[in-house]
């Protein structure tokens, strides 16, 4: 099994999915988790990309929010559409990406995703709240490469 596989178990992947459905019961928005084992560019460069790549930046309200994890370089982000990054305090992503990072300083690496979504899904509740007709826009499951 790969480290990104290893990364997470199942029951910890299955914890991080309720975590994002439940963030997205309360929003519009959209939250995603990818993982994979390195890249070859910036982390933020290339967490731009799987945002793009996973149609993240073709929601209705450009809402969407993405938490990237590159496993084996050690490294990650936290990166939000234009709809969300307009809107959020300017510490947000900064205050967001330290609650993540003192959990995966610790090892807790599940505990730091679900703090991560936590805190995006509060943010985006505040700013776009939950309304009759929203639909699930993209896929909540933990996409991997």
């Amino acid at each position: 099994m790969s480290q990104v596989e290893n990364f997470l178990s199942a029951e910890e992947e299955q914890e991080v999915i309720q975590t994002i459905l439940k963030a997205e019961s309360y929003t519009s928005g959209e939250i995603r988790v990818h993982l994979e084992s390195t890249c070859q560019d910036d982390h933020f460069k290339r967490a731009k990309a799987v945002f793009h790549q996973l149609k993240m930046d073709n929601t209705k309200d450009e809402n969407g929010v993405l938490i990237y994890i590159a496993v084996c370089d050690k490294k990650f982000a936290i990166i939000g559409d234009k709809g969300i990054d307009h809107v959020v305090p300017k510490d947000f992503w900064k205050s967001t990406k330290d609650k993540i990072q003192a959990q995966f300083q610790k090892g807790n690496f599940k505990q730091g995703i679900i703090e991560g979504v936590q805190s995006a899904g509060k943010e985006l509740e505040t700013h776009f709240p939950w309304q009759h007709g929203d639909e699930n826009e993209l896929s909540d499951e933990i996409s991997k490469a």
